[in-house]
């Protein structure tokens, strides 16, 4: 089977490709670079049954030619990071909104020409919004923030990919699932746009405060991205899974404070841990923080019988370890 990635040389595209050519399918992977990076798929370039291509997933031409060649699109593609979001919000909305309608509507042509084509969109937590009931399950309302601020343009994006999703699904008979991505971390994960563990990392190696922005107090969960891109093909391989959204994540909580400490712990470090607010963190402004986000993942384990393995001791070992590679090659 041949598989199309787009965003494929990001964090979780790049992990998801590997995944696939081990299990000996082939797979090509469509990215822009404009935040992903060639160096996670400097491993997997020498291999016959993987090609790069260069370009945007908004590309109308590009996506309708490989949609046409390859059974299987996994669109990752998107504006990524709360730091990128808020800098760059024209590009957050336009990228997600524009990406996502042109990958569906390319599946949908080769769909009525008799091809199917098996659609996985990765949406967010981030489309939970304001709520504040957790754990989240797929069936919540969704609760967004006013449109002043910049951080739920993200959220509402992915969530208007879900609709779109879904409205393919039912009107143009496209199969499609939609997975929401809690927290995905682990190895080649920057802090270039913000990520908390790999930024927390950094500045616990280099010995500089490790900066908790807010009260410390709000909590997250966190998921390693070999157990994501597990859950996700895991999805892929199961017929149920078509015309439905899934969580994908850990529910083990943790507070920002308390992470920040074992990473301070795991890398070694004797860093202070410093409370910032958010108006020093974000000084232009439009920034809105939830307290606590942990989802539900029993549909998940229902329909595809996974759980997710890896401890958060492991996974903050392992974001410990590449950082550390990071710096030493820099």
């Amino acid at each position: 089977m041949k598989f199309l990635i787009t965003g494929g040389a990001g964090f979780i595209g790049s992990h998801l490709a590997e995944k696939l050519l081990d299990r000996g399918e082939s797979v090509v992977a469509l990215d822009d670079l404009s935040s992903g990076s060639l160096e996670n798929l400097q491993h997997l370039l020498p291999r016959q049954d993987f090609h790069f291509v260069a370009g945007s997933a908004a590309d109308t031409r590009v996506v309708r030619e490989l949609v046409d060649e390859c059974d299987t699109i996994i669109h990752l593609a998107a504006a990524v990071g709360v730091r990128l979001i808020l800098e760059r919000p024209v590009h957050t909305i336009e990228n997600n909104l524009f990406a996502a309608g042109t990958v569906l509507a390319a599946a949908a042509d080769a769909v009525a020409a008799g091809k199917q084509r098996l659609v996985l969109i990765a949406s967010t937590s981030e489309v939970y919004g304001k709520n504040l009931n957790p754990p989240f399950r797929e069936e919540d309302d969704l609760t967004l923030g006013p449109t002043i601020n910049s951080r739920w343009a993200y959220a509402c994006s992915k969530a208007m990919d879900e609709w779109l999703g879904f409205a393919y699904h039912r009107e143009k008979g496209v199969p499609v699932i939609i997975a929401r991505f809690f927290n995905t971390v682990g190895p080649r994960q920057t802090g270039r746009y913000g990520m908390v563990l790999p930024n927390f990392a950094e500045q616990a190696l280099k010995g500089e405060p490790i900066t908790v922005f807010g009260t410390g107090r709000q909590s997250r969960c966190f998921c390693h991205v070999n157990d994501t891109v597990e859950a996700v093909v895991r999805l892929l391989g199961n017929s149920r899974a078509v015309g439905n959204v899934f969580n994908v994540g850990s529910d083990r909580e943790i507070t920002m404070t308390d992470v920040a400490m074992m990473i301070r712990e795991s890398a070694g470090s004797d860093s202070p841990v410093q409370l910032v607010p958010y108006s020093e963190a974000y000084p232009e402004g439009g920034f809105e923080d939830m307290q606590r986000r942990v989802p539900d993942c029993d549909k998940l384990q229902r329909i595809t019988g996974f759980r997710p393995e890896i401890s958060l001791e492991q996974i903050i070992a392992d974001v410990v370890a590449d950082r550390r590679l990071h710096l030493a090659s820099i």
